[in-house]
């Protein structure tokens, strides 16, 4: 951390607030039992010394018991607060790891993505290392700022000598302390960076594991006479070579601390022998008392054990204070990261007539070379399917995080029935859609609890509507237990197709009025595509709006609006072939508000008359569907045809599916009449 106690983590801990007063309050009696201890062995060792008739334990009976009261003492505060410190560290660690998790589940999509690895190993491991910080050196370093000064006045008050030469050597502990710590700056937080590297390198390995074994290198079996590039590429060298990174920067830290720790030690020493070797002389020349000289010999080791203590726990708290730093740049709000967006905001808007229109005004987000989406304009409406295309990068899934309000576009808003997003409260916002991302998330669980994670099914009906379009009711009838069979994390147990099939039918069964679905058909077969295709423009067409993000030709031919996405960037786009426009008509769905008469088209087809026609998916349709690329003449095929001529190659013999329920991308009359 920036500084040694710093004030983040009582505010973000809420059991370190008690645990540092108890922890001030045990260290003041540390230190009175210190001084007494000392004045009391003192009295008795001068006494015996100098008054032979004293030399017997009944005449310092007092002072041996004040004495021994005292150690005691001071040994129950020191355990007291040692065991306070351990509890203290768990509960302190599982308060910040609780509440780094519900920040890090509030970052913006792209900045968790980032700090993903960051994250998981700060909860998982790293702020383990705050034990050893408020176990050990957090009590050193309220001892260095409550002993020294107490026991030097004391000790001044005896034999200002010896207390002259300490107020001159005390400083050199903490100035090698300083000079110590710039040396070391910078290599815990190395250290944690290494770890996470690791961590993530190792996690990309294992995922990689069934591409490495299909290639045959899981084993590090190469020839490396033949090829020893490959014997050093293989996973049990890449795994050892990341380890032995991490061992050498772990092995520098410790003797690093180690080194540090002998410097402080021969400092104390010698700090320490200089003021015995004062004492010893002036003993011997008759200029001081020896009760002074014994109670300054016994005292001034202790005004230099804090900070030697400190020293020397210092390196032991680094990990743990580094990993606290990454925690507060996260629940930190000054630090720029949003807060929890969960929590309803004191002017959200609830929106009780809900009709679902979605308009998108010259949104624009900044992207790493450029902004991806820049300048989209968009009306999204209920009761048709919409479309957003592009190519790779444009921020078609940006566009819908924006929606969603998972991320704060640079210009532009995105409006609910004319509500801005951001002033809706999330809650009522986010029970009202359902959204299907690139990677589904799966839980841990049964398939009963992956499909309630958007809430239980209107009723078994829709449900079992569901399971039929997507195809899942098959994988149901395979398994034994049914919706009670277990996955693991991210769906494991279940093959891709049959994670997206899950993800598709807990879509379609949700009771939600805005579906937003990206790549929907990506992993299913051509036959599973079209049936959930139709399950989707029957949605549209009862009412709901649907907006998918889509490269598929297939999808294109059912998207009653085609909203085309762009980017602005250093390095040119390219986009498939089959998806570029093929006649000026179809050129016309590039147009921004400025380009469509009376600002009612806005890149799709809402307005009427000629602007109407350019903006549906009709005339983005591939030739592999029928679409014609003749300027004057425009046949257009049913979302059947085209779901069967691009999802199909000519040896397969499909049913093709009702064509009623998808529709067209444009009506045939209207097409005809342009």
């Amino acid at each position: 951390m920036a500084r040694p106690v710093d004030p983040r983590l009582w505010r973000y801990a809420r059991s370190a607030r008690t645990y540092l007063t108890l922890s001030v309050g045990l260290s003041l009696v540390t230190t009175s039992c210190i001084v007494v201890a000392a004045l009391a062995l003192a009295r008795v060792l001068a006494g015996v010394v100098t008054d032979p008739s004293r030399r017997h334990i009944g005449s310092w009976t007092a002072e041996l018991v004040i004495f021994a009261a005292a150690v005691l003492c001071r040994v129950t505060a020191t355990w007291w607060q040692s065991r306070l410190a351990h509890r203290a560290g768990a509960q302190v660690v599982a308060e910040l790891e609780t509440a780094v998790l519900r920040a890090g589940a509030q970052l913006p999509p792209r900045e968790l993505e980032r700090r993903r690895t960051e994250l998981a190993v700060v909860v998982g491991s790293g702020l383990n290392g705050l034990r050893a910080y408020l176990a050990g050196y957090l009590p050193a370093l309220l001892l260095s700022v409550l002993v020294p000064p107490i026991v030097l006045v004391v000790i001044a008050v005896h034999d200002w000598v010896s207390g002259l030469i300490i107020v001159i050597t005390l400083p050199l502990i903490p100035v090698f302390m300083i000079l110590i710590g710039l040396l070391t700056q910078g290599r815990a937080k190395d250290t944690l960076a290494a770890t996470t590297r690791l961590s993530d390198q190792l996690l990309d390995l294992f995922a990689g594991m069934p591409t490495l074994r299909a290639l045959g290198r899981e084993t590090g079996h190469a020839d490396p006479a033949s090829d020893e590039d490959a014997a050093r590429t293989t996973m049990r060298h890449r795994v050892r070579d990341l380890g032995d990174d991490l061992h050498r920067r772990t092995m520098a830290a410790l003797r690093m601390a180690f080194l540090s720790s002998m410097v402080l030690e021969a400092l104390a020493t010698l700090s320490v022998a200089l003021v015995a070797v004062s004492i010893g002389l002036r003993l011997v020349y008759g200029d001081m008392g020896l009760h002074a000289g014994l109670l300054a010999l016994i005292l001034a080791p202790e005004v230099y054990l804090p900070l030697r203590a400190v020293g020397e726990r210092f390196h032991a708290a680094q990990d743990g204070m580094a990993a606290a730093e990454k925690a507060f740049a996260v629940l930190d709000p000054q630090a720029g990261v949003t807060m929890d967006v969960r929590d309803p905001k004191p002017d959200a808007v609830d929106h009780r007539d809900f009709h679902g229109s979605i308009e998108i005004r010259n949104l624009t987000v900044a992207a790493r070379d450029g902004a991806a989406p820049d300048s989209l304009s968009a009306l999204l409406r209920p009761g048709a399917v919409t479309v957003l295309t592009g190519p790779n990068g444009s921020g078609k899934s940006t566009v819908l995080q924006a929606i969603l309000g998972l991320i704060t576009p640079d210009t532009g808003e995105v409006l609910l029935d004319g509500t801005a997003v951001p002033a809706l409260d999330p809650q009522h916002w986010w029970s009202r859609l359902a959204w299907l991302p690139q990677r589904p998330v799966l839980v841990p669980g049964t398939l009963r609890d992956n499909l309630e994670l958007l809430g239980p099914p209107a009723d078994a009906a829709q449900l079992d509507e569901a399971c039929r379009a997507t195809g899942f009711d098959t994988v149901l009838a395979e398994l034994p237990d049914g919706w009670n069979t277990l996955v693991g994390v991210g769906g494991t147990g279940l093959s891709l197709g049959q994670r997206q099939r899950l993800a598709l039918t807990r879509t379609l069964a949700a009771d939600r009025r805005i579906l937003l679905l990206d790549e929907p058909t990506a992993h299913l077969d051509p036959a599973a595509e079209a049936s959930v295709l139709l399950a989707l423009a029957t949605r549209a067409r009862a009412g709901a709006t649907v907006v998918i993000v889509a490269h598929r030709p297939s999808i294109l031919a059912i998207a009653d609006h085609l909203v085309h996405v762009h980017a602005t960037s250093a390095a040119p786009q390219s986009e498939p072939e089959a998806l570029l426009p093929k006649s000026p008509n179809v050129a016309a769905t590039h147009l921004n508000h400025a380009d469509v008469p009376g600002d009612e088209a806005v890149g799709m087809g809402g307005a009427t008359g000629p602007a109407a026609a350019v903006g549906t998916a009709a005339g983005m349709l591939p030739a592999a569907c029928g679409g014609s690329a003749t300027p004057g003449e425009l046949d257009v095929p049913t979302a059947a045809d085209c779901v069967l001529s691009v999802a199909h190659s000519p040896h397969e013999a499909v049913e093709p599916p009702e064509a009623s329920g998808l529709g067209t991308s444009v009506d045939k009359s209207e097409v005809g009449a342009r």
